[in-house]
């Protein structure tokens, strides 16, 4: 099993591209976001490698993090690597986290070939899973820091009609600037400061 490619980036095209490792050339599919990432010249990928009766298959990703989202959704029925690759490009490793804790449909239904049924079973599906998986490291609000002010500041900007995901990422960053214990009224001003930008 092919677990991790160290080459030169020959060539990108449209959800893959060629690595070439000591003069043999791989083809990987990537998502747009690992695909757009790449470096000139040397780089390496994990490898996600799927063994079909007529096909070997390589899948890149740039992080772990994005590997591991890769291998979950395509536990869930109707979700296929391509269009795993299809909402690993929509949506980051923490902007999942953040859509399927907060029951976001509109957010990976942005995804090419995930429609309103198949969003409604990947989070229900992966509800109690999506927790325990791993983030890109960009700042979100944490599932636990939705309570007390932090909570009702987030109610607050959806029902201003803000989707759930700028919400959540304009307090994560009000939070940074002014504390965990910061009032009301402070996160939702500075909530709705990081919004208008």
């Amino acid at each position: 099993m092919i677990a991790r490619l160290r080459g030169i980036v020959d060539s990108i095209e449209d959800g893959r591209c060629v690595i070439d490792v000591n003069g043999v050339g791989y083809l990987v599919f990537c998502s747009s976001r690992t695909l757009g990432a790449l470096p000139e010249g040397l780089t390496t990928l994990l490898i996600e490698m799927q063994v079909r009766e007529d096909a070997i298959t390589l899948y890149g990703f740039f992080t772990s993090a994005e590997r591991e989202w890769f291998r979950l959704l395509t536990t869930v029925q109707g979700v296929g690597a391509k269009v795993a690759l299809g909402i690993l490009s929509a949506l980051s490793p923490d902007q999942l986290i953040g859509a399927i804790a907060g029951q976001d449909k509109g957010a990976l239904t942005r995804a090419p070939g995930v429609g309103p049924k198949l969003a409604i079973r990947i989070l229900t599906e992966l509800q109690s899973k999506a927790g325990a998986m791993p983030g890109g490291g960009a700042a979100a609000l944490p599932a636990a820091v939705v309570k007390g002010a932090a909570g009702d500041a987030l109610s607050a900007l959806t029902n201003l009609g803000y989707k759930r995901l700028e919400a959540e990422a304009a307090l994560a960053k009000a939070l940074e600037a002014h504390g965990e214990d910061a009032s009301l009224d402070v996160l939702i001003r500075a909530g709705l400061k990081a919004l208008a930008k």
